[in-house]
């Protein structure tokens, strides 16, 4: 029998949650490691975020502002079969997301998507350090006045795209609402209700918002090539951290991955343990 919800987060402080850089992780199970200079790994190290509780929220952030050097914060706890209920609100752009059993290091484990910037996508997922599988079926913009300043979400214009929506991503979600669907529940510049769970030793993971299903994702049924079942269960186990996300530029999206001071937030942390 399911239990019952449980806070994770306390809504004053961060007890019960840690920060560790945004580690480079091998694409997947014994992979090769990242060619990344002896200066820029010693950066990365060197920079766990800021975090801080405001008004009830935890607010991810860059730390310094600018620095371009993301980070994760970790849940002290580990669990297995769950479902995970929070209201997230990022601001433009702010590329983030949950991550799911997550290791230590929290770059390897089934993120969650909340691409909030362009081309990404909300509530589909991505295989960190376990495939770089992307399985998703709407890729984002943002709409702008005529002053040039964000007004809400639209669909992208694939012309534009840095980051195609190919039909690989599509095929790889067992349920896929429409990007139409998705653009009609969001709710910009305020919170988000996320309702995400994950089951199972090969697990089957299901996202909706704000009440309405967006996408499901059966890992069993992900290509070998994209997923290796065996290296996998070894390097996550059957239970892991909860990985909250800020993530780091680089020099394909720069600044439009995570604006300059931009935040991620995140409050009303509940899960039900299966």
């Amino acid at each position: 029998m399911p239990g019952q919800f449980k806070r994770i987060f306390d809504g004053q402080s961060l007890v019960g949650w840690h920060a560790v850089p945004r580690r480079l992780a091998p694409i997947k199970p014994g992979g090769p490691q990242w060619d990344v200079t002896p200066e820029r790994l010693a950066a990365i190290m060197a920079h766990t975020g800021r975090w801080t509780v405001e008004e009830g929220a935890i607010c991810g952030r860059q730390e310094p502002a600018g620095s371009g050097l993301g980070a994760y914060l970790l849940s002290d706890e580990v669990y297995g079969d769950y479902e995970l209920v929070f209201e997230a609100k990022p601001d433009w752009p702010a590329d983030t997301g949950v991550v799911l059993r997550a290791t230590d290091i929290g770059s390897q484990g089934f993120q969650v998507l909340m691409d909030h910037r362009k081309s990404g996508n909300i509530g589909g997922y991505y295989g960190n350090g376990i495939g770089g599988f992307h399985a998703i079926n709407f890729a984002l913009d943002v709409a702008r006045d005529a002053a040039g300043q964000p007004t809400g979400l639209q669909l992208e214009d694939p012309a534009t795209t840095i980051e195609p929506l190919t039909p690989l991503k599509r095929s790889l979600l067992s349920y896929a609402a429409s990007g139409e669907d998705f653009l009609k529940t969001w709710h910009w510049g305020d919170w988000n209700e996320f309702r995400i769970s994950i089951e199972g030793e090969v697990p089957v993971l299901s996202t909706t918002i704000n009440g309405v299903k967006i996408a499901e994702l059966d890992a069993s049924t992900l290509p070998a090539d994209l997923f290796d079942r065996q290296g996998v269960a070894a390097l996550l186990g059957r239970r892991g951290r909860i990985a909250l996300e800020v993530h780091d530029n680089d020099p394909i999206v720069g600044g439009d991955r995570w604006g300059y001071d931009a935040a991620s937030r995140w409050r009303n942390l509940q899960i039900r343990e299966f």
